[in-house]
């Protein structure tokens, strides 16, 4: 595939220009006459085509905060009366990133071509969400669009917060457990035995633990680069093996058993589902919909059955909360809180408070682990120091004895 720029006219003489993904200009052509444009011209764009057909996804990755920053100045300027076909290109000049450059140039094209937003952005399922797509098009039908991108901006920055609030926490204790893993690598292959040839050379028997330390150290030093393949091999395991339904399924209800992380994840996924169902509330996504995407947006097979059950309960007639208030996995008080909201008419003011609510528990049991961490940490580089002394030290100090 390459990159093609073209000016067409439509059928009321209107210029217009863009540029298409196709094989051939031949493909072009057919692709403008299709959407009633008759070509002008066509011709390859410049200094495009080689980085589209070499696609690299580690270097053109596109980023949470690429897409937040999109929806937020796509949503500003169509707030402000600006044309749709005008505040894509605007933006598309501003973007840095080449693939979403690309993507929002080739959404401006396809608009101006005469498609609704929400077929252009169809095109690109591997950029823009189910429910990214689902709310722009509630947005066209209800005529509402620039109050629903206002709600998938604010829905996108509160999520993208939350995330980052969550690795932030987090960067310091995994930072310095990696240290901790890499000088206890290099102490145990490159320092340790230095050390104890001395004490094997002395031909003295030696007690256990330092007999065991200098196995250990043997081996690493050894046949480290095993140890390297078979942690690359654990890893592309558990990746692969995680594509598999039922594999995934067992790993999402384990998730939710692990203690004191699985009242975590758990608080993470209601934040989700509460978010992503009062923003399409919002943004006028009938309830039985808005489920339907939702389950396949909350990334867990335990609350995507939840949802689809609770779905099914909304298009027989029940209420909302029926099917939430027998699920072991929806806490009492959200399912109550739900009820509340059905029964007031005020369902989008309780997801919100939920999403509130849920959202501060989840950061403040992040600060809560974190801090548990850090002291857990000293304990073990002092255990683990202890025990690396001690197996050095004792051998040293009977052969002192000795004489």
């Amino acid at each position: 595939m390459a990159v093609y720029e073209f000016i067409a006219k439509r059928e009321n003489g209107e210029n217009v220009r863009g540029h298409i993904d196709a094989k051939n200009e031949k493909e072009v052509v057919d692709i403008l006459l299709d959407k009633k444009l008759y070509p002008i011209s066509v011709r390859p764009q410049k200094g495009r085509g080689l980085s589209r057909e070499i696609d690299l996804p580690f270097l053109n990755k596109i980023k949470v905060k690429d897409l937040v920053i999109f929806s937020r100045q796509l949503a500003v300027m169509v707030e402000a009366t600006l044309p749709l076909v005008q505040s894509l290109k605007i933006i598309a000049e501003q973007i840095e990133n080449p693939k979403l450059k690309s993507v929002v140039e080739d959404l401006a094209a396809s608009v101006e071509g005469g498609e609704k937003f929400s077929q252009a952005l169809a095109k690109h399922k591997d950029v823009f969400s189910h429910f990214f797509i689902s709310m722009v098009k509630s947005g066209e039908t209800s005529g509402r669009l620039d109050e629903v991108l206002n709600y998938l901006a604010d829905q996108q920055e509160r999520d993208y917060d939350l995330m980052t609030k969550i690795r932030g926490e987090m960067i310091y204790p995994i930072f310095i457990i990696s240290v901790l893993v890499i000088m206890g690598f290099v102490m145990m292959a490159f320092v340790v035995p230095r050390i104890t040839s001395m004490l094997v050379e002395t031909g003295a028997e030696l007690p256990l633990p330092t007999r065991i330390l200098i196995f250990l150290s043997d081996f690493i030093s050894g046949y480290w680069w095993v140890i390297v393949l078979i942690t690359i091999a654990i890893f592309a395991g558990i990746k692969y093996s995680l594509r598999d339904n039922n594999v995934r399924a067992a790993w999402d209800r384990m998730k939710l058993r692990i203690p004191i992380f699985g009242k975590l994840f758990r608080n993470i996924y209601l934040v989700r589902i509460s978010r992503s169902l009062v923003t399409m509330i919002n943004g006028g996504i009938p309830l039985s919909q808005a489920l339907e995407v939702t389950s396949t947006i909350v990334d867990n097979g335990v609350y995507k059955q939840v949802i689809l059950d609770t779905k099914k309960e909304v298009d027989d007639g029940n209420p909302l909360a029926a099917a939430l208030v027998k699920s072991e996995h929806i806490p009492s008080l959200f399912s109550q809180m739900i009820s509340v909201g059905e029964q007031t008419g005020r369902l989008d003011k309780v997801l919100d408070k939920l999403t509130n609510f849920y959202s501060r528990e989840v950061e403040s049991m992040v600060m809560g682990l974190v801090s548990l961490i850090e002291p857990l940490i000293i304990v073990l580089i002092g255990l683990g120091v202890g025990v690396m002394v001690a197996a050095i030290i004792l051998p040293m100090y009977n052969l002192a004895s000795s004489f």
